[in-house]
């Protein structure tokens, strides 16, 4: 079965959104992909999924308009992914959604039909969020790589990445820029 590696963003108190669910500490929603090698498809829970395709189609689409989203003009990166995302495959896991506009993006309904997809890929699967999904792979035994940007901020309250005790494997750590550091866990039992 090929790697599936979860990218996330958190601040150095393993938040990930703040109390009032803002992430103005985020600049870049796409950071996450420059962590990873090439991957076959992209991973989204169904909670997180339609306002990530609003996002990056606007991103694509309508750039003045993503530039009034953002208050600022998008990252050359930032129209990288979109692009890269509007050619790769999405799984969205969800038990809920009944269709998604993305045009790669397909609907699985339990983990099985995911983990089908996986032994049939070349590449590693980007696992990009929510958090509710990563514990899930994690409980499953699916989930290979967790890779989090880590933010200089603190936010003392807010929503946790893990709502439980977690213990990871193997770590690796590389400085980034603007004070973020990149963490690599191996999840236990998974190599």
């Amino acid at each position: 079965m090929t790697t599936l590696i979860a990218a996330m963003q958190v601040t150095l108190d393993g938040r990930i959104l703040g109390p009032d669910g803002e992430v103005d500490w985020v600049d870049s929603w796409a950071d996450g992909l420059e962590l990873l090698p090439p991957v076959d498809a992209f991973v989204l829970g169904g909670g997180m999924f339609p306002e990530y395709e609003r996002f990056w189609t606007t991103i694509l689409d309508d750039p003045a308009a993503a530039a009034e989203l953002l208050g600022r003009d998008p990252y050359p990166r930032e129209i990288a992914y979109a692009r890269l995302a509007a050619e790769t495959p999405h799984l969205v896991v969800s038990r809920t959604l009944t269709e998604t506009r993305w045009p790669t993006a397909r609907i699985v309904r339990d983990l099985g039909e995911l983990s089908a997809f996986a032994a049939q890929a070349g590449n590693p699967i980007y696992v990009v969020g929510g958090p509710g999904l990563v514990a899930s792979l994690i409980d499953a035994g699916l989930l290979d790589e967790l890779r989090l940007i880590v933010h200089p901020v603190a936010l003392g309250d807010g929503r946790a990445l893990f709502e439980q005790r977690r213990e990871f494997g193997d770590v690796s750590a590389a400085p980034l820029t603007a004070g973020r550091l990149s963490l690599t866990y191996r999840i236990d039992g998974r190599g």
